[in-house]
């Protein structure tokens, strides 16, 4: 038994309507969210990550270091993150126990690093709570903590601007595993 002839003819008419209108709002929705004519705009995700990284080890220098030096540089290898923005970790030819590096050209931490001078004028930055001094050398920026007990360096590929925002992932391994020397230059903090 079928539908009678009215709610059959109002049933054909909603479909005729509701389908159009279904249409319309899938390609108004596709065009606001950008698929429409976004390709050239930003890439996407896939690329970035597709994008094949060195995973050859990277020299850093691994100067013997006292044990409570080689205890705190251990804690803080430990703590350090698997990647830094898009830059993955990789090995270390030698002191893996107390230097990491990533990306390609390498980003370095070392730790165990030379404390360097600091002069009262000098720049500092906190970065969550880990005073470092940046000094820009040829074609890289070092910086390194001026408040803590073992000197940690983090050499950025590049110029000084912007150099901070991949010293900041840094900070908090530093921070909790490298404990803090009891008179911090008076402009950290």
């Amino acid at each position: 038994m079928g539908a009678d002839p009215v709610h059959r003819g109002a049933a054909r008419t909603a479909a005729l309507v509701a389908l159009p209108v279904a249409v319309l709002a899938g390609l108004l929705s596709f065009w606001l969210l950008g698929g429409v004519g976004s390709r050239q705009a930003t890439p996407d995700a896939s690329a970035t990550s597709a994008r094949p990284q060195a995973t050859s080890a990277v020299a850093v220098a691994a100067p013997a270091l006292p044990a409570a030096s080689a205890a705190v540089c251990r804690a803080v290898v430990a703590k350090l993150p698997e990647a830094v923005r898009d830059a993955r970790r990789r090995p270390v030819i030698a002191g893996a126990e107390q230097n990491a590096a990533y990306g390609d050209p390498p980003l370095t931490l070392a730790c165990g690093a030379p404390a360097q001078p600091y002069a009262g004028t000098d720049e500092v930055w906190t970065l969550s709570d880990v005073c470092w001094l940046a000094r820009p050398e040829a074609g890289r920026t070092v910086w390194t903590t001026l408040d803590r007990r073992v000197p940690v360096a983090v050499t950025v590929p590049g110029p000084k601007d912007g150099s901070a925002q991949w010293v900041i992932a840094f900070s908090d391994a530093v921070g909790t595993a490298d404990p803090p020397i009891a008179q911090p230059p008076r402009r950290c903090g």
